[in-house]
């Protein structure tokens, strides 16, 4: 774990020294441009003032200026006039000076042409032998300091040079990300990957190199100890499982020879009332065993997935009426009638399933309600259909069950309630078996309070396609 550190000190340092060299790439740039755009010495308008000032000629006709300066002036769209040191009035001007300019000047006014603005023009000064020449550029072309001039240009498209500036540090900065990425935190995706690996189970193999190493080695360990331990629990599951059936089987044996007996006595006709009475007993408590027996290997075989599956095209509303002729055809007592609530015009409900192991969790539904109503019920059973769903409702009007317990029978994956009370064993026995065949195929078990009053199931199954 000593990488950790060094890494995050390594990633912090290079963003630390991109960040000082971005700054002074940033001032170099400012700095480039500024030159750039900064007029020439030949150029600088000073400079042309000056060199136009020593070109004119004096002579008895006036001034005279030469040739190229002329042309240069021109080229520039440069306006210019002389004023007379003496009269403070002009005496030459080029044939472009505005009309707005005024023929007479003050002391004070020459000295603001070299450092300001005439009429919103930039003037600039130079002298000739009597006098002082004036240069007024375009508005637009200078912005006027007293040193140096600037071209105009330059401030005016300033916040596009901004913008691009701005680009030009984005783009580095995200040229600095995929660099750092590449380098640094490439190595952390698999590590990450591997941690969600963990927490669902998969094993884990990252590559032991650069400088989380360790911590990809300590990861690889702790998925081989939980592969390990998870095999460990998978051997102790199926030895239970395993246990489980043969202790099942070893009972049924003896089992079926004392309910073989016990019915032989019963039938007898020598035995007294009371001992034909012990018999019946006998026999309706062993079958109470052999069926607690059936479902607790059962429900095994499911937690376990030990219990072979045989999913096939089935119509789930034949299934639920076969199960419901069955039980009324059993001859059950009369307290217990029973329902069906299924709409006539609904005939068909194709479902993918086991059609013995969908039948076994209805009957346990309709057993449910009879079992824990000894003074009897009314049970009601019903199929719908909704979207893309099928649902079985097996509800009654017996004594229902309290919020907690219903709570608890939603939320207990086990059968094992950890109750004293062995009417909230028994529900849970009977409902893990039927949660545990709606969940292997691909459905959902809702258990609430019936709106008749008493307990009430839904099994919601996916229709096939």
């Amino acid at each position: 774990m000593n990488n950790l550190p060094k890494l995050i000190r390594r990633f912090t340092g290079i963003l630390l020294l991109s960040f000082v060299l971005l700054v002074f790439a940033n001032f170099a740039i400012l700095a480039f441009l500024m030159a750039w755009q900064s007029p020439s010495v030949t150029d600088s308008p000073y400079n042309v003032a000056i060199q136009t000032g020593k070109a004119f000629q004096i002579s008895e006709s006036g001034y005279t200026l030469q040739e190229d300066i002329s042309t240069q002036l021109k080229k520039q769209n440069i306006w210019a006039f002389v004023v007379d040191n003496d009269t403070l009035q002009i005496v030459w001007k080029t044939e472009n000076v505005p009309d707005t300019i005024p023929a007479n000047y003050s002391l004070s006014d020459i000295a603001d042409l070299s450092v300001g603005y005439l009429d919103g023009y930039p003037t600039y000064t130079g002298e000739t032998e009597n006098g002082i020449v004036v240069l007024g550029y375009p508005k637009d072309s200078f912005w006027k300091h007293t040193r140096a001039s600037w071209n105009y240009n330059f401030f005016a498209h300033l916040p596009q040079i901004v913008f691009i500036v701005l680009a030009v540090n984005i783009a580095v900065i995200l040229l600095i990300y995929v660099i750092a990425n590449m380098k640094f935190l490439k190595p952390v995706k698999p590590i990450t990957k591997g941690i969600q690996d963990l927490s669902i189970g998969e094993p884990v193999q990252i590559p032991e190199k650069g400088l989380l190493s360790d911590i990809s080695a300590n990861i690889n360990r702790t998925s081989n100890i939980l592969q390990e331990q998870r095999q460990q629990l998978r051997k102790k599951e199926t030895a239970r499982a395993n246990w489980i059936a043969g202790v099942s089987h070893d009972i049924r044996t003896p089992l079926s020879m004392v309910m073989g007996y016990a019915g032989q006595l019963k039938d007898d006709a020598n035995l007294t009332d009371e001992e034909r009475h012990k018999a019946e007993v006998i026999v309706k408590q062993s079958k109470r065993m052999q069926n607690l027996i059936n479902d607790l290997n059962l429900a095994s075989k499911l937690e376990y997935n030990m219990q072979p599956i045989n999913p096939a095209k089935q119509n789930l509303i034949a299934i639920v009426r076969q199960v419901v002729v069955d039980f009324i055809n059993m001859d059950i007592e009369d307290k217990y009638p029973i329902e069906w609530q299924t709409d006539e015009a609904l005939t068909v409900c194709p479902v993918n399933a086991d059609k013995d192991l969908l039948k076994r969790a209805v009957s346990n539904l309709i057993q449910n309600s009879i079992n824990h109503n000894e003074q009897g019920c009314k049970i009601y059973i019903g199929v719908t259909v909704d979207d893309d769903c099928c649902t079985i409702i097996v509800s009654d009007d017996g004594v229902g069950a309290t919020d907690e317990l219903i709570e608890k029978l939603n939320k207990t994956p086990h059968y094992m309630l950890c109750d004293e009370n062995t009417t909230e064993q028994r529900h849970g026995l009977g409902l893990l078996i039927v949660k545990q065949i709606v969940s292997a195929h691909g459905g959902r078990t809702d258990i609430e309070h019936s709106s008749y009053g008493g307990f009430s199931v839904k099994l919601t199954l996916p229709i096939l396609a």
